[in-house]
């Protein structure tokens, strides 16, 4: 599996000019991550300082516990073998055929035989769809291919990190697709961490795991694709669909002014996009799939881990986005998670709460709160009572408030037998009905007839003996408590001692 990738605090500037401050997060091992932003934001610097190109003036990148950014050039050589680069053009070697190319770190960093490269070259290229293209040089091949061959390079030292670097610029949208699909059958099968540069929202979409966003030289966002693509988030959002509405601008930064007249004037026309109605892929609001290996791989692993994640964090998100998680769940899915113990008011609602299956694409109702209930202390069963009495009578109101008093009470029947005026009249018990048996355990239960309302009934005062003590005590509280013969701390007794008389006399 592929390894995790911790950034804090990282700075970097090109004399005065700030490309971007305090950025921190984690690329968390074996899932594939997407950085976004606008033209010029440092996107490919930040690459760069991943693999220890340019070094950043703050904070530190750790990888497997060393710091790229402070360790020696030695430990860098040995660090920068973990990583696999997908160039923006390829960075091809116009004079060498393809299989030199991919062949190339091989020769370069190892020390294996030729046969040994044919076999890894041919492995690699057979990952990447270039089986026949060996002899073919970098000029005689499209596009599509040249980014191909650049991926089967990075992939020869099998690599723990791979960065690509904008993959998909230049590309058509059927090549953008092929590279997408590609992307995701490696994940599959070598479970390295990915980290893509990108502008195609598209791609932001349906392939990574996390997503991040850099605007005006900060991180603005980065977190799992649920999160990010329910966010509301004026800069997210606006990148997103792709529109003009928003804080960007043609020269990235956009007067305040004008991008909040802009939004309300798109608030006025409904604000709603057109799902890929915006350019590259652009439009649209919500969850929608994410890319599934090709037939015959098998299941990501990042992508459940991802799903265990996001529902960890489930409960701190707003309303709209847990509906929308809620909603892009299978119904195995919400019973994997009932089982792992989340909050069925939150997780598992209507049918899903009682086995039923969620048909999918159903929007589950808004769960109900729970009303609060505070543990109190069973009430004293009354004289002539049996403890089974007690266990088939006790109503749901009556164990939150504890017994009502006796002026509380609905009126008894006629022909039921009086009662003292002085005395607590005892419940009687009702039998238990298969409706209230079968009934949500964590639904209010309808009060038997004749029950007191626990809402009438005054609060009845604290015993004195219920308040806490203090825990302080005086000398002679300690004393009466452990009795002893002498005083723990007093002096030892002297025998045949006498005071002296002044000058020294006795």
């Amino acid at each position: 599996m592929g390894v995790e990738v911790v950034v804090e605090g990282l700075s970097k500037s090109f004399g005065r000019q700030t490309i971007w401050r305090d950025v921190t997060l984690t690329l968390p091992p074996g899932e594939i991550s997407v950085l976004l932003g606008p033209s010029g934001t440092g996107k490919s610097v930040f690459l760069k300082s991943l693999v220890g190109l340019l070094k950043p003036e703050h904070g530190r990148i750790v990888v497997s516990g060393t710091d790229v950014c402070r360790c020696s050039e030695h430990k860098l050589y040995e660090v920068r073998k973990r990583f696999g680069v997908l160039f923006q053009d390829g960075a091809l070697f116009g004079s060498m055929n393809l299989f030199d190319n991919i062949a190339f770190p091989l020769r370069e960093h190892t020390r294996k035989s030729e046969a040994d490269i044919r076999r890894i070259v041919g492995e690699k290229m057979e990952m990447v769809g270039l089986v026949g293209a060996e002899r073919k040089l970098p000029g005689e091949i499209s596009g599509g291919m040249r980014k191909r061959a650049g991926l089967a390079r990075a992939l020869v030292l099998d690599p723990e990190i791979i960065l690509f670097d904008e993959p998909d610029s230049g590309l058509d949208p059927v090549r953008v697709a092929y590279l997408n699909q590609l992307i995701v059958d490696l994940n599959a099968q070598i479970d390295a961490t990915f980290l893509i540069v990108t502008h195609d929202i598209g791609t932001a979409r349906t392939v990574p795991d996390n997503i991040g966003m850099l605007f005006r030289r900060e991180l603005v966002m980065f977190g799992p694709r649920e999160v990010l693509l329910t966010s509301t988030e004026p800069v997210v959002e606006q990148f997103l669909n792709g529109r003009r509405q928003g804080p960007i601008g043609m020269s990235e930064e956009k007067d305040a002014a004008q991008a909040a007249a802009e939004l309300a004037e798109l608030a006025a026309n409904g604000g709603v996009d057109i799902a890929g109605g915006g350019p590259k892929g652009g439009g649209g609001t919500g969850i929608v799939p994410q890319i599934d290996p090709s037939p015959g791989l098998p299941a990501r692993k990042a992508a459940q881990r991802r799903k265990d994640r996001v529902m960890r964090i489930l409960h701190t998100l707003p309303a709209s986005a847990q509906d929308a998680i809620i909603n892009s769940l299978s119904p195995a899915e919400r019973a994997r998670y009932r089982l792992l113990g989340v909050d069925r008011a939150t997780i598992i609602v209507g049918g899903a709460a009682s086995g039923e299956a969620v048909p999918p694409g159903a929007v589950p109702p808004t769960p109900r709160p729970r009303p609060h209930t505070e543990s109190v202390p069973a009430p004293t069963l009354a004289s002539g009572s049996t403890q089974s009495q007690a266990q088939t009578s006790a109503p749901s109101s009556t164990s939150a408030s504890g017994p009502a008093p006796a002026q509380a009470s609905a009126p008894a029947p006629a022909s039921a037998s009086t009662t003292p005026p002085t005395a607590v009249p005892t419940p009687v018990p009702t039998p238990a009905t298969p409706a209230a048996e079968s009934a949500h355990p964590n639904e209010e239960q309808p009060a038997h007839p004749g029950d007191p309302d626990p809402d009438d009934a005054p609060t009845q005062p604290v015993p004195v003996a219920q308040v806490p003590e203090s825990p302080w005590r005086s000398p002679e509280q300690i004393a009466a408590e452990h009795p002893t013969s002498e005083p723990r701390h007093a002096a030892p007794r002297r025998r045949g001692w006498r005071r002296l008389l002044p000058g020294g006399r006795r």
